[in-house]
C-alpha cells in the first residue's frame, strides 16, 4: 500500500497518511480507536492539546507493543489554559508518555501570541532542544509571509482544511507552500461525501470509483494524495480504515483530477450564492421587522 514516506524540508520523513483523533473525545473508547488504527497499519497518529486525548493516544501506543521509532506522533500547541509553548509541549510529552514528538504544530495563527514572529521563535527553541520538529496549522499565505520574514527555521508542514470544495480557495496556500518547501497536510478531505453529499463533486467521484473498482472515500483520498498533501483522516470502523490504506494503491489520471477540481469549483460557487441569498433574506427580514415596529409605534418612515 504505497502511502509512502515524504521527506520534509528538515531532512526528516513523514508517513503520508495519518489517523486523526479530533472528535474522538477521551476515555477508553479513544484508546480503543487509536489501538485499532495502529493494528490495521496506520503508523502516524495526529492529536492536539485541544482534542483532550493526548493521554489516550499515549496509552494506545504503549499498549500496541510498537517501538517509539515505529510510530510518528503529531501534536499541536492549542493555547490550552493560556500556557506558553514551552510549558505546553512539556505537558504534551507527559500526557503522551514520550520524550519527543515527531511534529509539533501551532494549531492556528490566532494562537501565535503575542505575534507570529515571537511565537515561531519559541517553536525554533523547541526544535533546538530536540523535543520536536516544528510546523503550523491553518496558516494562510499572509500568515506564512509574516512567519518566513523572520524565521531561521522554515515550518516543516502546514496542516490545513483541504477538499475539492475549498481547493480553489486554498490553492494559493498550496502554491506558496510548494514554493518554500513546506509540506501541506490535509484534514477533512472526505467532507464532500460526509458533510456535503449530493453536491457537484459526487458525480465525478462516484464515476471514478466505479471505473477503478474503488469506493468514493478512497477516490477522495487519492485526489488529496495527488495534490501532494499528507492525508489526516479518521473512522471508528476497521473496514473503512483498511479501505483508506488501500486508497494509496489508486492512481488517478489527469482527467480524473481535473474533473474533481472542476466539480469542486462549481460547488464552491453554489455555496457562495446560497450564502449571498441567505444574507439578502436576513437583511430583508430585519428591514421588515423594523418597519413593523415603526408602524406599531406610529413612527413615519420616509
Amino acid at each position: 500500500m504505497p502511502w509512502d514516506m515524504i521527506k520534509l524540508n528538515d531532512g526528516n520523513a513523514i508517513p503520508s497518511i495519518a489517523f486523526g483523533t479530533w472528535m474522538l473525545g477521551n476515555g477508553q473508547g479513544s484508546i480503543d480507536q487509536v489501538d485499532q488504527a495502529l493494528s490495521v497499519g496506520f503508523s502516524h497518529i495526529d492529536t492536539a492539546q485541544f482534542y483532550g486525548n493526548e493521554a489516550e493516544v499515549g496509552a494506545a501506543i504503549r499498549e500496541s507493543g510498537l517501538g517509539r521509532s515505529d510510530i510518528y506522533i503529531t501534536t499541536k500547541y492549542s493555547g490550552l489554559n493560556d500556557l506558553d509553548i514551552k510549558t505546553s509541549i512539556e505537558n504534551s510529552l507527559k500526557n503522551l508518555g514520550v520524550s519527543y514528538v515527531d511534529l509539533y504544530l501551532i494549531h492556528h495563527p490566532r494562537l501565535a501570541v503575542p505575534d507570529i514572529p515571537t511565537a515561531w521563535k519559541e517553536m525554533e527553541e523547541i526544535k533546538a532542544t530536540g523535543l520536536a520538529n516544528i510546523g503550523i496549522s491553518n496558516f494562510g499565505v499572509q500568515d506564512l509571509v509574516i512567519l518566513l520574514a523572520s524565521a531561521k527555521v522554515k515550518p516543516a508542514a502546514n496542516q490545513i482544511l483541504l477538499h475539492p470544495y475549498v481547493y480553489a480557495q486554498h490553492a494559493p496556500i498550496l502554491d506558496y507552500a510548494t514554493k518554500h518547501g513546506i509540506l501541506v497536510e490535509a484534514y477533512s478531505a472526505l467532507t464532500p461525501i460526509t458533510k456535503r453529499p449530493g453536491g457537484p463533486v459526487d458525480a465525478p467521484v462516484y464515476a471514478i470509483a466505479k471505473k477503478l473498482g474503488a469506493t468514493p472515500d478512497q477516490v477522495l483520498l487519492a485526489w488529496t494524495k495527488a495534490k501532494g498533501a499528507v492525508v489526516v483522516t479518521t473512522s471508528s470502523k476497521k473496514s473503512r480504515l483498511e479501505g483508506y490504506l488501500h486508497a494509496g494503491d489508486l492512481t488517478l489520471t489527469t482527467e480524473d483530477i481535473d474533473s474533481i477540481d472542476a466539480a469542486g469549483a462549481a460547488g464552491a460557487k453554489q455555496l457562495a450564492s446560497k450564502r449571498i441569498i441567505r444574507r439578502v433574506a436576513l437583511v430583508a427580514l430585519t428591514g421588515a421587522i423594523a418597519l413593523g415596529v415603526c408602524a406599531y409605534l406610529g413612527i413615519e418612515v420616509l
